[in-house]
């Protein structure tokens, strides 16, 4: 039995978990940080690097604690190293190092966009490897041959934005709250932020449990043609941190326009024929885009920016986000399948944060059953970014003999 301390600091999540043999989750313990970042629609690095310095130690406790376990039960330490923003990077990466060297144990540095690929072995019995692994995040979009745990090759990755990006994004061109990517897909179906039923719709910016969570927060906020959302709040958001209604804005501290809810209605996918991008014939890569800019387009007018969200009903908002969604979707899927048709695989796995999205994995799980394949989609829990998938990956690379020494780094981008 080998005891994994598995720390995961890339952006916006401070997280630390307990793992047996690669499988079994005796915790995971994920303190996020969207209360400090809603005000300003994405992930401020610094203000995510300070969280990580303030949270992690008490996170590493509560996982030990959970889990049951001391110093002296763990066998091998296990942190992300890439890809992600470095400062935040740098905060797991010190204190992985200093444990390692203060409890004497070996120490094993995990890309986290492969973690991600491994992620839906965790609690399985036998891995379903060899597979394709669809990898979909707010910073990264990629198609792997996973052959086995340490064994992934790159087939396609996105060229400009990722798919989380650009669902985050069409959140904020539709004046939607942050995090954006989940509420693209509550849109969709016809669900509007909260409020006075029948009157507005007020942003509900604080805290959103991680299984709610469809995309990563790795939005970029000096983007010149996305400005903050106008449902963010312009005031700060008071003080955060913790469960419940700590650093949740108040009622009235972010008011939106006013939306009708008694005219919502869930989104027709096939009401806006957005484009799909599809590079070169046999191309695995992605391009998300133009995508997004065709919806700031449809919604403002060709070449504007701006004046026209205030006048869609709530109906055609919904027909937007539904039919933006059914793009992505389109596009996700042919290429993971043209993967499929070229290596001959019959099995394909989806992982990252935009995995969280439930119209993606049915529609994903639709298309293989059709096809006669196997589809393991990660649970919920281990879309998004999170301590297990890097101690269930972490032990099979030091079952490999893959041990980092404490001269490792923190590096921005995956290899």
């Amino acid at each position: 039995m080998t005891t994994v301390l598995g720390i995961e600091t890339s952006c916006d999540e401070t997280s630390a978990a307990i793992v047996v043999d690669g499988r079994e989750v005796r915790s995971n313990i994920v303190a996020s940080q969207f209360d400090l970042h809603a005000k300003y629609g994405g992930v401020v690095p610094e203000i995510a690097a300070r969280a990580h310095i303030e949270r992690l130690d008490s996170v590493i406790e509560e996982a030990m604690s959970v889990a049951g376990v001391t110093a002296n039960d763990i066998d091998v330490i296990a942190v992300t190293n890439r890809p992600g923003l470095v400062g935040a990077l740098l905060i797991g990466v010190t204190a992985a190092k200093t444990l390692a060297w203060a409890w004497n144990k070996p120490l094993v540095a995990v890309d986290h966009i492969r973690a991600h690929a491994y992620s839906t072995a965790i609690e399985m019995e036998t891995p379903p490897f060899p597979a394709i692994g669809l990898i979909v995040s707010g910073g990264h979009s990629s198609l792997f041959h996973i052959k086995n745990p340490t064994s992934i090759e790159l087939l396609g990755a996105t060229t400009d934005d990722a798919a989380g990006e650009a669902f985050d994004k069409v959140a904020v061109i539709l004046g939607l709250p942050f995090p954006g990517g989940p509420w693209v897909e509550k849109v969709a179906s016809g669900i509007f932020p909260p409020g006075e039923p029948g009157t507005s719709v007020r942003a509900e910016v604080g805290r959103v449990p991680p299984a709610d969570v469809g995309a990563r927060r790795d939005s970029r906020t000096s983007d010149p043609l996305f400005g903050l959302s106008p449902w963010l709040p312009s005031a700060p958001l008071g003080k955060g941190g913790g469960d419940g209604e700590a650093g949740r804005a108040s009622p009235t501290s972010a008011v939106g326009r006013a939306v009708p809810t008694h005219d919502a209605r869930p989104g027709n996918p096939h009401a806006i024929d957005f484009p799909r991008t599809w590079l070169t014939r046999d191309s695995l890569d992605f391009s998300f885009s133009g995508i997004k800019t065709a919806v700031m387009y449809h919604v403002h007018g060709q070449g504007k920016t701006s004046g026209g969200l205030e006048k869609l009903s709530p109906g055609e908002l919904a027909d937007i986000a539904a039919s933006f969604q059914q793009a992505m979707i389109d596009m996700l899927i042919k290429k993971t399948m043209l993967a499929v048709k070229r290596t001959g695989l019959k099995t394909v796995v989806l992982g990252g944060g935009v995995a969280a999205n439930k119209t993606l994995r049915r529609a994903l799980e639709a298309e293989c059953v059709k096809c006669s394949m196997q589809f393991h989609a990660a649970k919920m829990a281990y879309c998004t970014d999170n301590g297990a998938m890097i101690a269930a990956l972490g032990y099979h690379q030091f079952i490999a003999g893959d041990v980092a020494d404490l001269n490792i780094e923190a590096y921005p981008s995956t290899v």
